[in-house]
């Protein structure tokens, strides 16, 4: 009787791991691929100080409290690339109102961006996600200029 029983324990063991063997293993978020919110920290983190840098589009932040926005674009870019977070600041349409972007602007922000998340690491291949999904959001940035 002991030798049926760990015949059967073996079958039923066998048996699940190899019914494991056959199920897709779920992709990593693109949250995921950004870093989690490690990643996410550094990645914006990083765009700010790039921003900072940056003659082309520095004088747009002058009056900005870069605390609340360095913890509203970790909430945004955390939320749209399907991460654990809810955005909860305003529209894009209505945070950038009556800003005066321009394209040349708009183009400068999408290149600091990216170097940040060069500076990560960030494969070429998160990076156009991210970048595919933010870019939709080009008309309600633009509207109001």
């Amino acid at each position: 009787m002991r030798t049926f029983c760990r015949i059967a324990v073996i079958a039923i063991l066998i048996g699940s791991v190899s019914g494991c063997a056959g199920q897709p293993v779920a992709s990593p978020s693109l949250y995921q691929r950004l870093g989690g919110e490690t990643g996410v920290h550094d990645i914006v983190t990083n765009f700010l100080i790039n921003v900072a840098d940056d003659p082309r589009i520095v004088g747009y932040f002058a009056h900005t409290n870069i605390d609340y926005l360095a913890g509203s674009l970790e909430q945004y870019i955390c939320d749209i690339s399907d991460g654990p977070c809810t955005y909860q600041g305003p529209s894009m349409a209505r945070a950038h109102q009556h800003m005066g972007l321009t394209d040349a602007s708009f183009n400068a922000l999408v290149d600091d961006l990216q170097n940040a998340m060069m500076m990560q690491n960030i494969d070429i291949g998160a990076r156009n996600a991210l970048l595919g999904r933010l870019a939709p959001k080009y008309s309600d940035v633009m509207r109001d200029q």
